[in-house]
């Protein structure tokens, strides 16, 4: 009898040392919900959030869309795999069009020269297949389509038109690879006429960027992958400034976070070739503590880190777009 009360009390013993063990792990793995804080402004933001950084304060969609009234030239900014950021960019469009009447959609997606194709697909002169087949998808950005399709299709039933604006995949690596003086006279015509490469700020960004793709084969002259990064940016602004000359109707551009965060991507440069009211959002995924430095944006709408994965090509991306990685991964698709 004496045995078996120590047994039991032993049997005890270890049970709660068991139970105490799992219940020290579980509070270890307890983990608090991230939160971002404004650069100098007091209290936190969750996910979730939209954030006016000008004001310092969490807005409502409603009033977004409000604010966006006055604005000719609007950036919304995604990480390509993450599928929030898709359909947070369709509710964008939709409210905006729904409010403000029929619009013109520009995308980083489609480079200049697929514009012919864009237009034939607008009209439907071409079916889908067609149109994708002729856009070379695959080949070109190989992100899911289905991410994108809700924005091209309602560009198609409801917008005024839908504009390629990048420049050519296999100009930018050629860049990347040797340089802007590499470039022929005809592929030089194919990018935007004045490439500014003078803005500190913006290489330091990218020295931080290209540290971490300079693995890469493609990507050992820091110059080069800064002059390619310009190019494309460059290009992208050159082609919305030369369609807002002629049209001054509102424009929305889909494009990744890197090309717009701090403006001094396409938005400042946009801003150098034309006068226009603009407003710039950034889809940021919050999935640690930050800072947000004030100057990022004009919006910053906090959402989660999810991911697509690893679809063909592609690796997932981190918490924030990386200029650097098309360059890199393209190169990789197209190996495959």
């Amino acid at each position: 009898m004496k045995h078996e009360k120590s047994y039991i009390i032993l049997i005890l013993i270890l049970a709660f040392a068991v139970i105490s063990t799992m219940n020290a792990c579980s509070f270890k793995k307890v983990r608090m919900p991230p939160l971002a804080s404004i650069e100098g402004i007091p209290g936190h933001f969750g996910k979730g959030r939209i954030i006016d950084l000008d004001k310092g304060k969490s807005i409502s969609f409603e009033q977004l869309i409000d604010q966006l009234q006055s604005k000719e030239l609007i950036f919304v900014g995604e990480v390509h795999d993450n599928p929030e950021h898709h359909l947070i960019q369709v509710q964008i469009l939709q409210s905006l069009m729904a409010r403000y009447g029929p619009l013109t959609v520009a995308m980083e997606f489609f480079d200049e020269s697929r514009q012919p194709v864009l237009d034939r697909y607008m009209d439907d002169e071409v079916s889908e297949t067609v149109f994708l087949r002729d856009v070379d998808w695959e080949k070109e950005w190989s992100f899911p389509y289905h991410f994108y399709r809700p924005i091209i299709f309602l560009s198609k039933e409801k917008g005024r038109a839908l504009l390629g604006i990048n420049a050519p995949n296999n100009i930018v690596k050629k860049v990347a690879r040797s340089g802007l003086e590499s470039l022929t006279p005809e592929e030089r015509d194919q990018v935007a006429e004045e490439i500014n490469l003078d803005n500190q700020a913006h290489r330091d960004y990218l020295m931080e960027v290209f540290k971490k793709h300079s693995h890469h084969h493609l990507l050992k002259n820091f110059d080069y992958f800064y002059q390619a990064q310009c190019v494309w940016e460059e290009t992208m602004a050159e082609n919305i400034a030369r369609y807002l000359a002629d049209d001054r109707g509102k424009m929305v551009v889909f494009t990744g976070n890197g090309h717009i965060t701090d403006r001094f991507g396409i938005p400042d440069r946009v801003l150098r070739r034309i006068t226009v009211n603009m407003a710039t959002i950034v889809l940021y995924p919050l999935t640690e503590r930050l800072i947000i430095n004030k100057n990022m944006a004009d919006y910053v709408w906090l959402t989660s880190g999810c991911s697509s994965g690893g679809h063909r090509g592609r690796r997932p991306s981190k918490h924030k777009i990386e200029s650097g990685e098309k360059i890199e991964n393209e190169n990789n698709t197209r190996k495959n």
